[in-house]
């Protein structure tokens, strides 16, 4: 059985409740799904219609009809007169994206590219990384965040591990990661040419220790974002090794990124929660969750409002991936008083203050504003 789908090679887990499918994209454009097996598991999943399965359908059915033989591959031409929209909102007319892949994030709100970062590259960011770990580096402004639940450093034994970098946009090094010409070229396709870069991260997902902290509890990006419109920013997140369930790959809720920005706090998780790791309050528990499977150098670009998160890393390394959130220069800021940023507004007020000291007062804008980085094109508000 095959499914004409427009992705590179990349491979999604779909959940249901009593139910686990496996969706094996090919880089010829078609998905070989199992033949009989996924057939068979496929058609229940059809027909019992419960609400995350008519959730899979939807998504099966954006890629492709569920037919039990071959189809011929159409032409552009005759996808773009009788399948597509004539206006996409999520994406940019400029033609570098396919009508596939626009269409496919326009309906999932995320699209992995196969392959975008090189080896050497990734390998340049993980010795900048280690470097940063070993303190022979001291770049200002940079975050270090670090988990109190594990015991040891994976490069200074001496501290605790060091979970995640973010704000590394003064380190030239790992800034190179936000101004690669094939990252931009897919950040254009959502934010325009006016490219600022917001918010950088190297998350170092440690192996958990038990108490399940690893995780990440699912969440929209733009619960942190005191900027606007959401539709033009977006996240390329790359996988600097191989990425799956075994070590805490990225988990998300298709077609969520359609909905609006939920109320976000701490989980009432047993093990304890790392510092900002908020979580979305309630959501429909029984959509389809797709596990992204990446290989080192594939890239996934996704909409703030998709909600996402990350499982445990289950093995005994740590895990790694460098992501960047850009938005078009011409977003503006917001005041998110009397909303349900509030919170999240106060908490980094608090550790502005820890870390800048007392006496200086820094708005949620400020702090953004000296986050903010222009990559290309021109600044013209953020």
């Amino acid at each position: 059985m095959f499914i004409d789908t427009v992705l590179d090679l990349w491979r999604v887990d779909i959940d249901l409740p009593g139910r686990y499918i496996i969706i094996c994209f090919t880089a010829t454009l078609r998905i070989h799904c199992l033949a009989e097996c996924a057939v068979a598991m496929l058609r229940p999943v059809r027909e019992s219609l419960s609400p995350g399965a008519a959730r899979l359908r939807v998504l099966l059915g954006h890629l492709s009809p569920l037919p039990t033989d071959i189809i011929s591959a159409q032409t552009s031409a005759q996808m773009v007169n009788s399948n597509y929209p004539t206006e996409f909102r999520y994406s940019v007319d400029n033609n570098l994206l396919s009508p596939d892949q626009r269409l496919f994030y326009e309906e999932n709100g995320f699209l992995v590219i196969k392959n975008l970062v090189s080896d050497r590259d990734i390998e340049e960011f993980r010795n900048e990384f280690e470097r940063i770990c070993r303190k022979e580096v001291s770049v200002p402004g940079l975050i270090i965040m670090r988990d109190v639940a594990i015991a040891k450093s994976e490069f200074v034994p001496d501290q605790k591990a060091i979970t995640k970098i973010q704000d590394f946009q003064n380190d030239e090094e790992l800034f190179r990661y936000c101004s690669l010409p094939q990252i931009l070229k897919y950040v254009q396709c959502f934010t325009g040419p006016n490219i600022m870069a917001m918010h950088t991260m190297l998350i170092n997902k440690p192996p958990d220790p038990g108490k399940k902290s690893s995780r990440h509890p699912m969440h929209q990006d733009l619960h942190y974002f005191p900027f606007r419109p959401a539709d033009q920013i977006v996240c390329a997140w790359t996988a600097m090794e191989r990425i799956d369930r075994s070590n805490g790959c990225l988990v998300a809720l298709p077609g969520t990124h359609k909905e609006s920005l939920k109320q976000h706090d701490y989980p009432e998780w047993e093990g304890g929660v790392n510092k900002m790791y908020h979580g979305v309050r309630d959501y429909d528990k029984s959509l389809p969750r797709v596990h992204l499977i990446m290989e080192k150098g594939d890239t996934v670009f996704f909409h703030p409002l998709l909600i996402h998160g990350s499982g445990m890393n289950r093995t005994s390394g740590f895990r790694k991936a460098i992501s960047c959130h850009y938005a078009s220069s011409n977003c503006e800021y917001i005041d998110v008083k009397g909303t349900t940023q509030e919170n999240i507004e106060k908490e980094i007020a608090e550790i502005a203050v820890k870390r800048i000291g007392p006496g200086i007062e820094l708005s949620f804008k400020d702090v953004w504003q000296l986050r903010a980085r222009l990559v290309q094109g021109e600044r013209i508000n953020l």
